[in-house]
């Protein structure tokens, strides 16, 4: 269990990481929010650091979760 939760997180930071280099700011629309009391079209801009942290952190946990052995059942 714990080796495919660490996988799904490195997995997920990986991709984040990807799409933070692919986009330069993201718009968050009013219907998006829900009941988040949020400016309309408030802009999130990621630091020039967080897509390589989050690829390097993301590859990172991945290959520790390789490393995790396998409950042996028997």
């Amino acid at each position: 269990m714990w080796r495919s939760f660490f996988l799904a997180i490195g997995a997920y930071s990986c991709l984040l990481g990807v799409e933070a280099l692919a986009i330069e700011r993201a718009v968050l629309k009013a219907d998006a929010l829900g009941s988040v009391q949020a400016k309309v079209g408030q802009e999130i801009v990621p630091p020039e650091w967080a897509p390589w942290g989050m690829l390097a952190g993301g590859a990172v946990v991945m290959l520790y979760s390789i490393t995790i052995p396998q409950r042996v059942k028997g």
